[in-house]
């Protein structure tokens, strides 16, 4: 979803995955990983994957998907079994899935009780828009509005000189 959106805007998608893990699913140092999430967001534009804090604060639309346990452990396994014995490719060296899937059954399930929460209460800033996703469907509806948005823009925005003269040529 990050990369179909960051295709419509036009804007760089970023992976946690890179700054949070090192080789061998080591842990990132969290100093490091503060500074390195800090640097992303310096950036004019983004679409970054992932839970942060600092990620969150510095966003001006959250799209958060708030699926059901089941349904997240139907995703990751869906991600997962390829990659079961070797390294997915915006992960770092090293990686194979097989070594984090414990780690991964826990996040999941301790995901509503409690990053859920911080979640949707940290979203109080008046300048951000939340956006929660609940299913597959609400994910289609909502790159399909983006899409009808950007298709909008790209009406109203002046025809390039090159286009302009194509375009004339036409008619």
């Amino acid at each position: 979803m990050a990369k179909e959106i960051g295709l419509l805007l036009g804007a760089d998608v970023y992976g946690l995955d890179k700054i949070v893990w090192q080789e061998g699913w080591a842990t990132r140092p969290s100093k490091e990983r503060r500074r390195l999430e800090e640097e992303l967001c310096q950036n004019s534009t983004w679409v970054i994957e992932g839970v942060s804090s600092v990620v969150r604060e510095s966003a001006d639309v959250i799209v958060f998907l708030d699926f059901s346990r089941s349904e997240c452990y139907w995703r990751c396994l869906q991600r997962s079994w390829r990659y079961l014995f070797k390294s997915r490719p915006e992960l770092p060296a090293h990686c194979p899935e097989i070594k984090i899937l414990p780690k991964l059954v826990k996040i999941i399930w301790q995901f509503p009780s409690q990053a859920r929460p911080r979640i949707i209460s940290g979203h109080d800033n008046k300048n951000q828009t939340f956006v929660s996703l609940s299913s597959n469907k609400d994910i289609e509806s909502y790159l399909e509005e983006l899409r009808h948005n950007q298709r909008l823009q790209s009406d109203l925005r002046p025809l390039s000189p090159f286009v302009q003269k194509t375009h004339k040529r036409r008619q």
